[in-house]
């Protein structure tokens, strides 16, 4: 089966854009607050949830959602709302 590369254009005609959810590093918040964050506002498990957590910690920033722009939206202004740095930005 040969793969086929999803390129930018082709997500844009299709009319299925894809947006991301960013997670940004901050020194205020605990592993455990950011953990418990990510599984109650993203749905994520908690190994998925910690992994998101140390890859923010030692790069700075993390892709924790990709989807749909309005839902994505509603996900950053609660994690925000939490104290979480977050931005939904256009693939």
């Amino acid at each position: 089966m040969k793969e086929k590369t999803l390129r930018r254009s082709d997500r844009k005609s299709s009319g299925d854009e894809v947006h991301s959810l960013i997670l940004y590093n901050d020194e205020v918040n605990t592993f455990d607050h950011v953990i418990k964050s990510l599984v109650e506002v993203c749905g994520h498990d908690p190994v998925q949830a910690e992994q998101c957590a140390m890859i923010v910690h030692l790069k700075g920033s993390c892709d924790i959602k990709l989807g749909i722009r309005e839902v994505l939206l509603a996900m950053s202004r609660s994690l925000n709302a939490k104290g979480l740095n977050t931005r939904v930005l256009d693939l």
